[in-house]
């Protein structure tokens, strides 16, 4: 079966994902928001904190961009632990080649998060229990990548 997609090429697209962690004593947890309606696609789904890569910013710029427009957080709020290597993800049905940089941060300040409106709910959880979520596509082969990524000094 043929697709009116398949002559015209996938649109690149750069996005960030952030993992932000806290510990709460002997366990570790991450924090997964539920996008809302109103963000371009994926409703619903469990996501990190993320965002597209804007033109000539950095992903890494980008990250904390994202965190602070969708928690609140500022910069001294957070500190950046390890940057994973680019996870891809083609979507047909949006025309889109994702090419995700993952990020982990440690969260100093969790009790200060406040979510904009691109989340309507927000969990800390275990990252093992990230199976048990509806994600956006790679979301758990991101999170994998950020805890193996380079560890930033």
């Amino acid at each position: 079966m043929s697709s009116t997609h398949s002559s015209a090429p996938l649109r690149t697209t750069h996005v960030v994902t952030c993992f932000l962690q806290r510990t709460d004593g002997p366990h570790t947890r991450i924090l997964l928001v539920q996008r809302s309606q109103r963000v371009g696609s994926y409703h619903a789904h469990w996501a990190g904190i993320s965002g597209f890569v804007e033109a000539n910013v950095s992903p890494d710029e980008q990250a904390y961009v994202e965190i602070g427009e969708e928690t609140g957080l500022r910069r001294d709020q957070v500190r950046m632990l390890r940057r994973g290597a680019v996870v891809e993800h083609v979507d047909e049905e949006l025309n889109r080649h994702f090419y995700v940089h993952p990020f982990l941060f440690q969260v100093l300040a969790p009790d200060e998060i406040k979510t904009d409106w691109e989340a309507v709910d927000m969990r800390w959880i275990e990252p093992d229990e990230l199976s048990g979520y509806e994600t956006v596509p790679k979301l758990k082969e991101a999170y994998v990548s950020a805890l193996l990524g380079e560890e930033i000094a």
